[in-house]
């Protein structure tokens, strides 16, 4: 262990020892052996090992491949025209950048918490708190924004099977024409009893619900194919480069979940091994995918009739078919698809909880492990009425950018946090290391800050007040109950 990853000891003054400055203990890091050897001896349990490298891929696809596709294509289309594959492209190409220093990291840094356990080891305690609270607002938010996506898809397979839909009091929220979006809130509450039963029965219905979806958008380009126009690809880039660009950011949204694996650095069986490999494949799959939709898509249908669309595919998959049927079927997938986003970021958001508890930031109730079924119980099901409760009276389009706010600065603190641990543990064992370093993480930084910028000044807004309220909190209880803090004392 070196000396800078020590905490610092309390000074001696007038003959009495005092804890150091206030200075100091923001700055603190937490030791990377002491991060590990906390991941086998936590107080309120450990959790157990038991996911392999392809679980680990399916959780991070599970966790991404959804929503954006299914739903938030609809909303980015119009802004780019048929260069949307592009914005693909471009949203893929600064998630891969992320994804490389998240692969690095998670070889060395093998621990539950993702990005904030890596910045804890890296820049101090200050920078994790800020890190792990933009996680908050990426997964917590996100598992509503996604369940929102879910009852249109859910209206539009009950409108095709069985001739009725949901009426809009009780499945759209305030402020778009409904009362509370209860299938949104129906879907987080099935997430979670599936997280209570634990994380390997979790895992084999997320790796089913993995294999449907991806099964459904393969049917979706080969049926849409056929009504595939040239002509609809032009002109390709009616909106010009800003287009291009809102409509990247807007798709950002799409990529987030791939990290989602290195929230199960402590329920790998070999996380050193497997955990970068599955953030790096489950990149390349989801990107390969998106791509080839987006491109089937808009050659099916003018993009100016995505407007206002949101179950987007299935509208697409109706006019080119001329039939309801594989559009009911697509429908069905959808609903599947989005599920399991849902229980993938619901899991991947009580992990970082867990982690952020252990250390004392939040109530220790978030770290108590079942000791029969190893679930977080009480993390799990707090998360889960919070996030049904949020997804229920929330529009998606604000919980989208807000999501996409506090992910860009989660990436961009990892994409920082490898640099300096390269040149801080130079000598540490990685079974990952990113190409061309320090170029790739540093593009990596510039890109997700370059997306940061590319966001409304009310997403801004927002962002600001969720950031001053993490601060509170941290000043107000985390850093008095601080495990490391307390350590100096």
């Amino acid at each position: 262990m070196l000396e800078h990853d020590t905490p610092p000891p309390a000074v001696k003054r007038n003959g009495h020892l005092q804890p150091p400055s206030l200075g100091v203990r923001l700055m603190q890091r937490k030791p990377v052996e002491r991060l590990i050897a906390e991941s086998s001896h936590g107080e309120g349990g450990s959790l157990r090992r038991s996911l392999g490298m392809w679980q680990l891929t399916m959780i991070s696809v599970g966790a991404t491949l959804g929503t954006g596709i299914f739903v938030v294509l609809g909303e980015a289309v119009p802004e780019a025209g048929p260069a949307i594959i592009v914005s693909f492209v471009i949203a893929g190409v600064t998630a891969l950048f992320s994804a490389l220093s998240y692969a690095e990291l998670a070889g060395a840094v093998p621990v539950s918490g993702s990005s904030y356990s890596y910045t804890y080891a890296t820049m101090g305690e200050l920078v994790a708190w800020v890190c792990g609270w933009c996680l908050l607002l990426e997964y917590g938010v996100s598992v509503a924004a996604v369940a929102v996506g879910w009852g249109e898809y859910l209206n539009e397979l009950l409108d095709g099977t069985i001739g009725v839909t949901i009426p809009d009091a009780l499945s759209a929220p305030p402020g778009d024409g409904g009362i509370v979006n209860l299938p949104a809130l129906l879907v987080v509450l099935l997430a979670m009893v599936l997280l209570l039963g634990g994380v390997r029965e979790s895992a084999r219905a997320n790796t089913i619900m993995v294999i449907i979806k991806i099964a459904a958008l393969v049917m979706f380009c080969v049926v849409a194919y056929k009504g595939v126009s040239a002509g609809n690809y032009t002109p390709f880039m009616p909106l010009g480069v800003a287009g291009v660009s809102a409509a990247g950011t807007t798709l950002f949204f799409s990529y987030i979940g791939f990290d989602a694996a290195s929230t199960a650095g402590e329920e790998a069986k070999n996380p050193r091994r497997d955990m970068p490999r599955a953030i790096v494949l489950s990149l390349l799959i989801v990107t390969a995918l998106y791509c080839l939709v987006a491109a089937v898509a808009v050659g099916a249908m003018p993009w100016q009739d995505f407007e206002g669309s949101e179950a987007a595919l299935a509208g697409v998959m109706k006019d080119a078919s001329g039939q309801t049927f594989w559009a009911v079927l697509l429908s069905a997938g959808a609903v599947v698809a989005i599920a399991s986003v849902v229980l993938t970021v619901l899991y991947g958001q009580t992990r970082i909880l867990f982690a952020m508890s252990r250390d004392g930031l939040v109530p220790k109730v978030f770290s108590r492990v079942h000791p029969r079924t190893g679930a977080l119980r009480a993390n799990t099901i707090i998360v889960s009425l919070f996030c049904g409760t949020l997804a229920s009276v929330v529009p998606l389009g604000q919980l989208a950018d807000a999501t996409s706010i506090g992910t860009l600065c989660a990436f961009a603190l990892v994409n920082v946090a490898v640099i300096v641990l390269r040149r801080t543990r130079p000598d540490m064992p990685r079974t990952f290391r990113t190409p061309l370093f320090p170029l790739f993480p540093a593009v990596g930084f510039v890109l997700c800050v370059w997306r940061m910028v590319d966001l409304d000044t009310a997403t801004w807004t927002v962002f600001g007040i969720w950031m001053l309220v993490g601060l509170v909190l941290y000043f107000s209880y985390g850093l008095r109950r601080s495990q490391l803090t307390n350590l100096t004392k």
